[in-house]
């Protein structure tokens, strides 16, 4: 059983030598472990840092950052997988995961008990947040149990370990974050997850995947919206249909009442027949929208089973020639 432990770092230099000495050098169930520094754009000595601590996998994005986390991982992912990983693990390299809890975030994997593993921060409760941050959390993560169906503790954990299935399975879509993306994927494609409680450390410094609260508020709403339309097309549109076949009955009722009750008055309400006409072609426009989303959800699916078989035909390739 092969693992791989993924730290994606942008000027990570202060932390990183912390988070490496952290790190166990093996762990029970485990036959062989490697550590792979995922250097997107850092202009500091981060990869100075890694290679004095004896990281021999250490891979370079092209170009310089762009905040591209979801880009990242996927990077890192590739190279695991070519490498013949089993699991791998990502954490963080600000130091803000404890490594001491790996043991507990592998077993549920090395007992065959899940897909994906996730290190449960309970943000909702966290003393470092802001009452805004942990109550945003909070509907964040409604958010996602409603879109998947499954509780879902702590959406935006970067705590995780994946099976090697999960990696064939799972390609990340979004540059922004892998997080919600992977989790609504596993969700959609049958993988089972785990969730499992851990102590965060101390904070070392601001996240610097977003400047502001209210960024993050936007582009983590966008990246759900459109995964649940990507994965679950035709109860998308059908919601968004609800939004407005709803304004529709009311106002096509408002003037059925006046024609059938107060007749002489009905003349006056001619706008309620114009709005409510609207809003209902609307609605059927947007229900045809997820009709065809889900004929085109036959075809992504089909698309997804060739491009899985593709990456575990040239992993077995690479695992063949090594």
């Amino acid at each position: 059983m092969k693992l791989v432990i993924q730290i994606p770092c942008y000027n990570e230099a202060e932390t990183l030598g912390v988070v490496l000495s952290s790190l166990p050098k093996s762990l029970p169930g485990i036959d062989e472990l490697e550590i792979q520094v995922i250097d997107d754009g850092s202009t500091d000595q981060t990869v100075a840092v890694a290679r004095a601590h004896g990281v021999q996998h250490i891979y370079s994005i092209p170009g310089p950052n762009r905040r591209w986390l979801g880009r990242a991982f996927q990077f890192g992912v590739d190279h695991a997988l070519a490498r013949g990983a089993d699991i791998l693990v990502n954490t963080d390299g600000d130091n803000q995961y404890p490594a001491a809890a790996l043991p507990d975030l592998l077993k549920p994997l090395l007992e065959s008990r899940a897909d994906i593993v996730i290190g449960d921060r309970n943000p909702g409760a966290l003393p470092e947040f802001s009452g805004t941050k942990r109550l945003l959390q909070r509907l964040g993560n409604m958010l996602v149990s409603c879109i998947t169906g499954a509780e879902c503790k702590d959406a935006v954990s970067g705590f995780r370990a994946y099976s090697r299935r999960a990696l064939l399975q799972i390609p990340v879509l979004t540059k922004y974050t892998y997080t919600v993306d992977t989790l609504i994927q596993s969700h959609a494609k049958g993988l089972s997850i785990a969730w499992v409680p851990i102590t965060p450390n101390p904070a070392t410094r601001e996240s610097r995947l977003i400047r502001n609260l209210p960024e993050k508020v936007v582009r983590s709403g966008l990246n759900i919206l459109r995964l649940f339309t990507v994965f679950d097309p035709f109860r998308a549109f059908s919601f968004a249909a609800l939004c407005f076949f709803l304004p529709s009955v009311f106002f096509l009722g408002r003037f059925l009442y006046y024609y059938c009750f107060v007749p002489a008055q009905a003349a006056g309400h001619i706008q309620s027949v114009v709005a409510g006409a609207a809003f209902l072609i609307i609605a059927a426009v947007l229900l045809v929208f997820g009709l065809i989303g889900e004929l085109l959800a036959v075809n992504r699916v089909l698309i997804e089973g060739v491009l899985e078989r593709l990456r575990k035909l040239e992993a077995e390739r690479r695992d063949d020639t090594t």
